[in-house]
């Protein structure tokens, strides 16, 4: 009589995300032998985790980003929503696709830059230039959407806000919990003369960057100051991240339990 089921044990993929280098910290030391996941296909995310110690494997998310920006009475809700919604697509696939080795952390994150930072957010602010709503900057479509972007943000200010979220298994359903932070950091442009705005474009560095510009590359030439985390504007606040992760070892019971 054939039997359901076999004696074989299931052979699982051994998970080493945490890097020789890596500090010693609560966090860090948890997810030694975890499948931590990055929802993101993004190389400055990756870059700036590996830095820190930590390699995630890799599985992008497929959550269209569509949600609508006039849905969010505060505007940096808006790349937390994001970030929420493309850490729970990827949770939900791999725990569908691979029961039996289902991930212990998937990180997520979206990063928009804002127009006019709200009153508060620093002491220094422009006096004669009053606060209006603020406007999300997306990616620009061609080179012209690129050149009227940086016109607009030249000799100004914007804030660039990053939403970060991880899913992690719990017992009660719906079987995972998400926990977010967000973080936020302004970009002063210097004032710049237009050739200098149009060569940047020319060189076609900001099209795939929202807000059209990439302060670690050629868009570094743009800037005057940065207040706040830099990394945070490269698109991932690592120093927040790793505390963040830490609290959750004290405070939440099922986070990377075994």
């Amino acid at each position: 009589m054939m039997s359901f089921f076999s004696s074989k044990k299931v052979q699982l993929t051994d998970h080493n995300c945490v890097l020789p280098h890596a500090l010693k910290i609560p966090a860090l030391e948890k997810l030694v032998g975890k499948r931590v996941v990055l929802a993101s296909n993004s190389p400055r995310r990756k870059e700036i985790l590996k830095t820190f110690g930590l390699e995630p494997e890799i599985v992008p998310s497929t959550f269209e980003e569509t949600l609508p920006f006039s849905a969010f009475s505060d505007p940096h809700e808006y790349p937390v929503a994001t970030a929420s919604q493309k850490a729970v697509e990827v949770y939900e696939r791999l725990v569908t696709e691979q029961p039996d080795d289902a991930p212990d952390l998937v990180i997520a994150a979206d990063t928009v830059v804002l127009t006019h930072p709200p009153e508060g957010l620093s002491s220094m602010r422009f006096a004669d230039e009053p606060l209006g709503p603020q406007d999300i900057l997306e990616k620009p479509t061609d080179k012209d959407d690129n050149m009227r972007m940086l016109l607009d943000l030249n000799g100004g200010i914007c804030e660039v806000v990053t939403g970060v979220s991880v899913v992690f298994p719990v017992l009660e359903a719906p079987g995972y919990k998400i926990k977010s932070i967000e973080e936020r950091t302004k970009v002063y442009f210097a004032d710049n003369e237009e050739s200098l705005l149009r060569a940047y474009v020319d060189s076609g560095e900001g099209i795939d960057r929202a807000g059209g510009f990439a302060v670690q590359g050629l868009g570094g030439m743009l800037i005057s100051k940065v207040d706040g985390d830099y990394q945070n504007v490269v698109g991932f606040p690592a120093a927040s991240f790793f505390k963040f992760l830490d609290t959750l070892v004290e405070e939440e019971i099922d986070f990377l339990s075994d």
